[in-house]
């Protein structure tokens, strides 16, 4: 949970507009996030007094496994096959991840992960905290322009070809929100977490003014969401840079921004 939280961003100019992709691995910078969801599984192991390394190693193979076959079929994938994929032994699988949602669970916040730090690499050449925010809220989504297309949906080969597509990252979320409540909440948090970082940062420079910094970063997130969700689904005849453009004035406002300047008027306006 592609996602608002799992799309590779585009590399912002200096002007602050979307181009390039950036692809930064959470887990080779050892990122806390990045591993907790190993550090859980290994947690879940017998011998983790004895070989906890061993373990998380082979918590990241298994999950590096699922994240293509989800990239090649979406999640219609057995156990076995997992296995086959990962290199390990069924029992394995079942050492670390009682079952075959508790691993979606992990991708997904494997995907978070990963795709936080990569939105905090590319923004970190921008002047300030509020350029940062909106590369984040016009990143986050801009990959809904793949909603637009044949194949967009989780199902069928093109579909399936995306591990973060809108549709199958948007239903992913929710069902196992349903059965994870707690884990799904914490596999957001490197997005609520990136966006605090800019609001605190804003305010002392005098840039922004937020209620509350940590409970304004996550209703951001919460808004990100829901619109990625949204249109994930019910694509809108809308350019989704006007949309990401509407809720990023939107939130400027909520944490008490500058308005940005307006488009000139055209001709007869």
């Amino acid at each position: 949970m592609s996602h608002p939280y799992t799309d590779r961003p585009p590399r912002p100019d200096r002007r602050g507009d979307l181009a390039g992709l950036v692809a930064v691995s959470a887990a080779a910078k050892g990122s806390v996030n990045a591993v907790s969801w190993a550090e859980r599984a290994a947690d879940r192991s017998p011998s983790v007094q004895r070989s906890r390394l061993r373990t998380i190693q082979q918590a990241k193979l298994i999950v590096q496994a699922a994240r293509r076959l989800v990239n090649e079929k979406g999640d219609q994938f057995t156990t076995q096959e997992l296995a086959r994929e990962a290199g390990v032994a069924l029992q394995t699988f079942y050492r670390h991840f009682p079952g075959k949602d508790q691993l979606m669970v992990a991708v997904i916040e494997d995907l978070i992960a990963e795709s936080a730090e990569a939105y905090a690499e590319a923004a970190k050449e921008l002047p300030d905290p509020v350029a940062r925010l909106r590369y984040y809220v016009l990143a986050m989504l801009s990959g809904l322009d793949a909603a637009r297309g044949a194949g967009a949906s989780s199902g069928g080969a093109d579909g399936a070809a995306n591990e973060a597509g809108p549709r199958f990252v948007t239903a992913q979320h929710w069902r196992l929100h349903q059965r994870f409540p707690e884990d799904m909440a914490h596999a957001i948090q490197p997005i609520t977490d990136l966006i605090a970082t800019e609001l605190r940062a804003g305010e002392a420079a005098g840039l922004l003014h937020p209620t509350d910094v940590d409970r304004d970063a996550a209703l951001v997130t919460k808004l990100l969401m829901t619109v990625y969700h949204h249109h994930a689904f019910a694509p809108s005849e809308q350019p989704i840079d006007e949309i990401a453009g509407h809720l990023w004035a939107f939130c400027l406002a909520a944490v008490g921004g500058a308005a940005p300047p307006r488009e000139p008027a055209g001709p007869g306006a």
